[in-house]
Parts: C-alpha cells; structure tokens; sequence
C-alpha cells in the first residue's frame, strides 16, 4: 500500500513540474508565431515588394533598392527559421543581431527616430533564442 502511494505521488510530483515546461513551451511557441508573422508580413514583405513607406526609408539613409531587397530578404529567412524547431535558436540569434545593425542605423542615419524600436523585438527573440539554446547547442557541435 505504501509503495502504491509513493509511487502516485511521485507521479503527481512529475507532471506538476512538467506542467510549467509546457507552459513556457506553450509562450516560446506562440512568440514564434507572431514573431514570424511580424517579420515575414509587416516587415519583409514592404520591402520585397518595394512599397513606397519601405522605399523612403531606405532613400533616407542613402542606400540602394539593393539594399532594401536584402533587408527584406533576410528578415523573410529569419521568419522561416523561427517556425522551424530546429533554426528557431540561430533564427533568433541573427535577428538580434538584425535588429543591433538596425539601431545603429537608426541613430546614425535617421537622427535617433524610432531607434528604441528594434529592443522591444530583441526582447522576445531573446527569449526564444534561450529556451532553443540546447538545440542550437547541439546543431553547431554536430559532426557530420
């Protein structure tokens, strides 16, 4: 009889720890999501498809069309990776590092206008990239 109440309570003491794992999982999964979301709609696809709003931009700063695609290029990569298990870690890493380049240029070439802008994504990306380190961990250790 004890045996079987021990072993019931071990079992109620192991899904209650999981049960936060899979909430934490649960949020990651969905800031993926929207993140994803954000970076492929709101802000790759003005710049692939060269809408004015994302053409100012990039003639205010002083680059080429060039540039724009390649913006929108990567930020369209760095939305796939992050709905691939496997790529959400280093997708968000990279996107960090984006959205640094980004600030920087903020403050540089747009006078500081919206420069605080890129930190509300980092924090989120951040996030991901922490819960993902294990598996990001394990793809850049990988031998083939």
């Amino acid at each position: 009889m004890s045996t079987t109440t021990t072993t019931t309570a071990t079992a109620a003491a192991t899904a209650a720890a999981a049960a936060p794992k899979k909430a934490v999982a649960r949020a990651v999964l969905t800031l993926r999501i929207l993140l994803a979301l954000f970076f492929a709609l709101a802000s790759a696809a003005p710049k692939l498809l060269a809408l004015p709003a994302a053409s100012t931009v990039f003639d205010a700063i002083g680059v080429g069309d060039w540039f724009m695609y390649l913006t929108g290029a990567v930020e369209l990569a760095g939305a796939v990776g992050l709905l691939l298990p496997r790529l959400a870690g280093p997708a968000a890493t990279a996107l960090i590092g984006f959205l640094l380049c980004a600030f920087v240029t903020q403050l540089t070439a747009m006078h500081g206008e919206n420069a605080g802008t890129p930190f509300l994504f980092m924090v989120p990306l951040a996030a991901i990239s922490w819960q993902h380190r294990a598996r990001t961990a394990a793809l850049l250790t990988r031998r083939h």
